[in-house]
């Protein structure tokens, strides 16, 4: 595993630092951005930031260009995410779905008709999308899934209901995992499509999450008709069209420099905060503490580098990436539950009352990280990747 980066590749660090430092909005707050509870806001924000992106020529920066993209190497789209990262831009949250995920499975799957319709809009951000996977009783066990799409004549009939739909509420199309054959064995009747959210029948309901946020809705389903010409990739191998797409989500997926950054914020945290009568950073436990998650995440990053190396070398995503999912939201768990504690009663406050501490941001993100070992596959999925394609153990 080689760690080093060309003189090329520093060259194009340096490129894509410098266009972000010219073009990130000079009253653009990172702080704000990321604690506000104003989601509208942040839309705004995400949405201009896209734009500017695009107009730059940065967004699909590894799509092939005849579709767009910039034909990036896997090494320059890894330096490009660390400077966005660093930068701690709005990160284009707002249509990641859209562009990393969606677009290359279009380019995958998709009809020629299908990428010139939606990969142009996709990159502009003029259409976002969202992901309709789970289900209520399909999370982990995708394949579970009940949304029933019948065909009829030149449409597909879609009844169902999908949860923890992120940004359905701001979505222009959704793309859809829906059971189009009942008499096969449950991973091989699946179908996708791509669904207009305007679509008559449709019904989107936020969720209020325990952070009083509502980025995540549940969308009803009531004889939604979709074109055929909508499918995306052969009848009833939808499960194949969504590993594809499941492997780009990981690969794209990550804590990054962001979490980078909440390291820094846990240092910071400590030198202001006492306990026992000293600052906190000067006390062993505290600091042996922090030691140890710095130790953790320089692991992890390790691990991602390994998983690039491989990439870089012509093989498929492995198992590193569920090592690292898992390696970093179970951190983060413990990172922020710590920073609670170092906090006391304080760590109760929300950013609205004047005697919290950095804005009430590290309530935020306690409430917020059960959630990370959920999304994108579960740590108990993760744990059972693991188990069976890096360790061999064998299945029951």
């Amino acid at each position: 595993m080689d760690l080093e980066f060309t003189a090329e590749e520093e060259d194009f660090r340096q490129e894509v630092r410098t266009w972000i430092e010219e073009n990130l909005p000079k009253d653009y707050d990172p702080d704000e951005y990321f604690s506000t509870p104003d989601v509208d806001k942040k839309v705004e924000i995400a949405l201009a930031w896209q734009k500017r992106l695009y107009e730059g020529g940065w967004t699909g920066l590894n799509w092939p260009k005849e579709y767009g993209g910039r034909g990036a190497t896997v090494i320059e789209q890894h330096i490009f995410n660390e400077e966005l990262g660093r930068a701690r831009a709005p990160m284009a949250a707002i249509n990641f779905i859209g562009v990393a995920m969606v677009g290359p499975t279009l380019i995958h799957w998709g009809t020629e008709e299908q990428k010139k319709r939606y990969l142009p809009k996709i990159l502009s951000s003029e259409e976002i999308w969202c992901q309709g996977f789970s289900e209520p009783g399909a999370g982990s066990d995708l394949a579970a899934l009940s949304t029933q799409a019948v065909e009829e004549g030149d449409h597909y009939v879609i009844n169902g209901q999908k949860t923890w739909t992120s940004m359905a509420h701001y979505s222009h199309f959704m793309y859809l995992l829906a059971r189009t054959n009942k008499d096969v064995k449950k991973h091989k009747g699946l179908s996708a499509f791509a669904v207009d959210m305007k679509s008559p029948g449709i019904t989107v309901r936020p969720l209020v999450q325990l952070t009083g946020d509502s980025d995540f809705n549940e969308v009803f389903f009531e004889d939604v008709r979709v074109p055929k010409e909508q499918m995306i990739g052969p009848r009833d191998q939808g499960w194949d069209v969504a590993i594809t797409t499941l492997m780009y989500e990981r690969a794209g997926m990550g804590a990054g420099m962001e979490f980078e950054h909440a390291l820094n914020q846990l240092v910071s945290l400590a030198k202001k905060t006492t306990r026992g009568g000293i600052s906190a950073s000067r006390d062993p436990w505290v600091r042996q503490q922090i030691a140890q998650f710095i130790i953790e995440w320089n692991a992890v990053k390790l691990t991602d580098l390994r998983a690039l190396s491989k990439q870089i070398s012509g093989e498929p995503p492995g198992w590193e990436g569920s090592i690292c999912k898992l390696g970093s939201s179970y951190m983060n768990l413990r990172m922020t539950a710590f920073a609670m504690e170092l906090l006391g009663p304080y760590g109760q406050l929300t950013r609205d009352c004047p005697l919290s501490v950095d804005q009430g941001a590290w309530l935020k993100q306690a409430l917020m990280a059960r959630a990370f070992t959920i999304g994108g596959g579960t740590s108990e999925i993760q744990r059972s990747i693991l188990a069976t394609r890096a360790l061999g153990l064998p299945r029951k």
